[in-house]
């Protein structure tokens, strides 16, 4: 009886220690901004986005968005037909204000 009770003392210690540790890591990744998960854009916002960010690339195809980017308030990242990529950078009324091509690895 005693070595279960120490079991499920140890374990409830494990549980604990687990979420604390899962909590300061949550808290620090981006301690330096308020910056929360990675959001895609969806619904109406997702095809204004998507059509203006194809037409500052002259072409492509929509492969990830993104939300309040830290960069700008919408981030659309399109393929180009040669396989490279571009983010495109956007603001709250679809006006590309930046972009920038992503080098290969």
């Amino acid at each position: 009886m005693k070595i279960s009770r120490t079991l499920i003392v140890i374990a409830g210690a494990a549980v604990v220690l687990g979420a604390a540790g899962a909590g300061v890591a949550v808290a620090s990744s981006g301690s330096d901004s308020t910056e929360g998960p990675d959001v895609a854009i969806s619904g109406d916002a997702l095809q204004k986005a998507s059509a203006a960010a194809l037409a500052s690339t002259g072409g492509g195809r929509v492969t990830e968005t993104e939300i309040h980017d830290e960069e700008s308030y919408y981030q659309v990242e399109v393929t180009l037909d040669d396989g490279s990529q571009v983010d495109v950078q956007l603001d709250e009324t679809f006006h590309v204000v930046g972009s920038k091509a992503e080098s290969g690895d």
